[in-house]
């Protein structure tokens, strides 16, 4: 039976939705300050096992040096994984640049790109010296000092990042120091009365994480293989690191569509080398993209996913549609476990379809 609408509780349910209103306006207000410590908790959150691995399991007694000892490990299969990813690079970039030197050699007669460079400079110095000369430099000046002033913003964005790129590694330090008391205190900060909802409310965020990364993982899994495959039937250079790169890009949903930026530069290396088309090369490695994102979001992702979160994948689709429209690259990643909270206290205090159902044994009062 629904209770009546009294001016009571028109306050309190008005007073409930300005509070919110509020707490989202201030986390948007302190969004830059704020987005450190969330990343932080999530990289916790996934550092977390290992940590307790390394702690228990290798005999390091010392919670510091386990957490120490993880990120180390961490750092160095990441930074292995780069470093041969980019030395593969960086051997093909000279490759390049040999191949410039050969177009050179056989459309000027100059032996390399510096000494052709440096033939034009002699032969347009007059000219160059007339554009200094021209009174409309001062113009160039004005349209090019915002060029200079990008740069200068653009290099200090850069030293910006790495400062907070350690402030959340020490974000992470601290949360993983003193894991396991702040995951079972932090209701605390709620009154008694409320504690057992929150409480409730952090066993549902855990649980529909934990089925978002196995699920992800499995889908990221699958999306890299069928890459490497794909790679691999075209005859695509660096074929298995590619396909590798793009499944760990695929960790975060369609973070995997950067990869179109190296796999254009492959193209190119490739129809430099074979003195294939360029465009030929670089299609074919398009419709590998293509063919594997359908396979991918027409029966991976609605089956793993699917399963894993609970959701039918028609549901699936639309909130990855919606969250994404709404907060871009942010709402892809939290579309999927925030869909099945919101799904799940819908039906818990909405349509109230457990209320029959014998409360779960994880459901305790946390006092």
């Amino acid at each position: 039976m629904h209770k009546p609408i009294t001016f009571d509780r028109f306050i309190h349910w008005a007073t409930i939705t300005a509070v919110v209103i509020a707490v989202i306006a201030l986390l948007n207000y302190l969004s830059n300050v704020l987005m450190p410590f969330f990343i932080a908790w999530a990289l916790a959150y996934l550092t977390y096992p290992l940590v307790k691995f390394v702690q228990y399991r290798m005999k390091f007694k010392n919670r510091s040096l386990s957490i120490i000892v993880s990120l180390l490990l961490i750092i160095i299969v990441l930074g292995g994984f780069i470093a041969l990813i980019s030395g593969e690079i960086i051997s093909q970039m000279k490759q390049l640049g040999d191949y410039i030197d050969v177009f050179v050699q056989q459309h000027t007669e100059s032996d390399s790109v510096s000494m052709y460079i440096k033939e034009w400079l002699s032969s347009n110095r007059h000219e160059i010296e007339q554009f200094v000369k021209e009174n409309d430099i001062t113009g160039t000046l004005k349209s090019a000092l915002p060029q200079l002033w990008m740069v200068i913003s653009q290099t200090y964005s850069v030293i910006i990042g790495f400062g907070v790129v350690l402030i959340t590694l020490l974000y992470t330090f601290f949360i993983l120091l003193d894991y396991e008391y702040l995951t079972t205190h932090w209701v605390k900060i709620f009154p008694k009365s409320v504690r057992p909802f929150w409480s409730n409310v952090a066993v549902d965020v855990e649980k529909a994480m934990n089925n978002y990364v196995r699920g992800q993982s499995l889908v990221a899994l699958t999306m890299g293989i069928l890459f490497c495959i794909g790679f691999t039937i075209i005859d695509f250079p660096m074929a298995i690191g590619l396909g590798i790169l793009i499944g760990i890009m695929d960790l975060v949903p369609y973070l995997h569509t950067f990869a179109l930026i190296p796999t254009a530069f492959l193209a190119l290396m490739k129809a430099a080398d074979t003195g294939q088309n360029f465009f030929l090369v670089f299609g074919l490695a398009v419709l590998v993209f293509c063919i594997v994102q359908v396979i991918i979001d027409m029966w991976v992702t609605p089956k793993i996913m699917g399963e894993a979160m609970g959701m039918n994948p028609a549901i699936l689709l639309l909130s990855l549609s919606v969250w994404g429209s709404l907060l871009g690259f942010i709402g892809l990643i939290i579309a999927l476990p925030l869909t099945t909270i919101l799904m799940a206290y819908y039906q818990r205090y909405v349509t109230r379809e457990d209320e029959a159902q014998p409360s779960p044994p994880e459901e305790r009062d946390v006092q």
